[in-house]
């Protein structure tokens, strides 16, 4: 590790370069030096890694801004979810489920063996604290992870690693789209993020706005509560059994795929499917032309397991929309010229990646998507050592394989040079002085007037 050597150099005599260094943050309340890699998120992606690296003989520290592990299937999940596939796909590196769990756990199961898979490994995240932001120090060589705590833990504190690994995943933020007239409608609109049972809809007509498959079993349960609900197709749908031939559409499909074409493996999909719910088209359910495995490889879309809702669209119970032309106050008009009045609007969209609005890098996450650029199963790695986990768009296996992937690469580095960098840093973080700010500011004011000289 040579440039460990080069970097007091460096921090010497090369005084534009030092002071930019001290001014990548503000004075921080605290400053703490990790050894081992920071992990941002303490959902199952990141207790994941966290396990892995563990296994490898890595320490690790979670940062989440959370007061607890999983906090989306803790407090922003409805009451009847269960895990969508069954439970030997969605375990988590070196621990299954217990034997006597249903083959599809409930979301109390789930988070259940979450907190068990943190106690065997000993994983004891930082909650309450919110990432504002993570930079690569150019000077230094390391990550600076910038924190803001919440009303329980006040204050502010700045982390320093030679790893980050973004676990906040693909379902970070809930996605809110906008509609025309959509502060008019008198009703209330909501996120599935913040419903919990149609037990409040009782006897109203609902809206859901979405048809994946959050989507289509809020409507269930809407409907199980007797609601009147609505579901918005807009686009087209591939909705699968979620069982086939006495086994899980999922596996069937792995297993399809280890022995056959990926078309041919749907091919068969769809004519399973046809048998057993009969023509969706009819019901207003019209199938995208690609595959559903195809489908989910190039585009990362999901097909619809059914557990249930397919018989309440086809007796009546749930009705089919097409995409939502404007709100007014008590009606939404749909693209087709429908009118139908509603009494509540729930928006099944969907959530979003918000990696880029902390972490300030642009090689390796998209600022659009907030994905990583690289697809899957190379979108893992980035330059410096920063990683993502979470990102596969392929579940909780994914984000296993990812995890893996990680340790590995790590516990290579971290043998040879942990002992040394943590010697480097052991001093405390540099502060910076009120005329650092100064020096700072004209350096952002020169650079300001160069690009306008340019232009």
């Amino acid at each position: 590790m040579d440039y460990l050597r080069e970097l007091e150099g460096k921090r010497v005599h090369d005084h534009l370069l030092y002071k930019k260094s001290m001014m990548m943050s503000k004075l921080c309340e605290r400053r703490v030096w990790v050894p081992g890699p920071i992990i941002v998120g303490a959902g199952p992606s990141g207790l994941a890694v966290a396990a892995c690296l563990k296994q490898k003989g890595v320490p690790s520290l979670i940062i989440e801004r959370s007061s607890c592990i999983a906090p989306l299937w803790q407090f922003k999940t409805y009451d009847r979810l269960r895990l969508h596939l069954p439970k030997h796909f969605c375990e988590l590196p070196f621990m299954s489920f217990p034997s006597n769990f249903p083959t599809y756990p409930t979301k109390q199961q789930f988070v259940a063996y979450l907190e068990a898979y943190a106690k065997k490994f000993d994983i004891r995240p930082v909650f309450n604290e919110t990432v504002e932001t993570a930079e690569f120090d150019d000077l230094y060589g390391f990550w600076r992870v910038r924190t803001r705590g919440s009303k329980a833990v006040e204050g502010t504190c700045e982390y320093a690693c030679q790893w980050l690994i973004v676990a906040t995943g693909e379902n970070a933020e809930a996605y809110v789209p906008e509609f025309e007239g959509m502060r008019d409608f008198v009703g209330p609109i909501m996120h599935t993020s913040c419903y919990r049972s149609g037990e409040p809809f009782h006897g109203k007509r609902v809206l859901v706005v979405g048809c994946g498959n959050s989507g289509m079993e809020v409507c269930l349960d809407l409907s199980n509560y007797n609601a009147q609900p609505s579901i918005v197709v807009r686009d087209s749908v591939h909705v699968l059994p979620q069982e086939m031939l006495g086994s899980s559409t999922f596996g069937l499909s792995m297993w399809l795929l280890k022995w056959f074409p990926i078309r041919i493996a749907d091919q068969f999909l769809l004519l399973m499917s046809r048998i057993k719910l009969g023509n969706t088209a009819q019901l207003g359910l019209i199938r995208p032309k690609v595959g559903p495995l195809e489908l989910k490889s190039l585009t990362g879309k999901t097909p619809v397991l059914d557990v249930g809702t397919l018989a309440k669209i086809k007796s009546g119970n749930v009705k089919v929309c097409r995409g939502i032309k404007r709100l007014t106050s008590h009606a939404v008009e749909f693209v087709d010229g429908q009118v139908d009045n509603f009494d509540a609007i729930i928006l099944a969209t969907g959530y979003r990646s918000n990696a880029p609005s902390w972490l300030k890098e642009s090689n390796m996450f998209s600022k659009e998507d907030g994905f990583p650029r690289r697809p899957f199963p190379n979108g893992w790695k980035g330059e410096s050592g920063l990683y993502a986990v979470g990102f596969t768009k392929r579940g909780l296996l994914g984000s296993s394989m990812d995890a893996k992937n990680i340790a590995v690469d790590i516990a290579s580095h971290w043998k040879a040079e942990a002992k040394q960098f943590m010697a480097f840093t052991c001093s405390p973080l540099p502060h910076y002085s009120k005329q650092d700010e100064r020096d700072h500011a004209q350096m952002k004011e020169e650079k300001k007037r160069k690009i306008c000289t340019t232009k």
